[in-house]
């Protein structure tokens, strides 16, 4: 194995761990959800999205959470199952 197939299944891993996690960091919901995080700060400042600030400095969200507002967030489309 190279150095770089090493790096990229390594990234992979983490990539996997992220998705996996209970409570994420606005790093790793980003990465989840495929928002960027800007844009997650502005959801956050907006109260728009379920989100933790324990500390006052951090944020952080909990995965079942996002799930849920993902799919609130739903718009519809032309099939939808019966």
């Amino acid at each position: 194995m190279t150095e770089n197939q090493l790096a990229e299944m390594f990234e992979n891993i983490s990539s996997l761990k992220a998705m996996t996690k209970e409570v994420m960091t606005i790093n790793e919901c980003a990465q989840y959800t495929g928002l960027s995080v800007s844009y997650l700060y502005k959801l956050t400042h907006r109260k728009l999205i379920p989100f933790f600030k324990p500390m006052g400095k951090r944020v952080y969200f909990k995965r079942t959470e996002i799930d849920q507002w993902l799919l609130r967030n739903k718009q519809g489309g032309i099939y939808e199952a019966s």
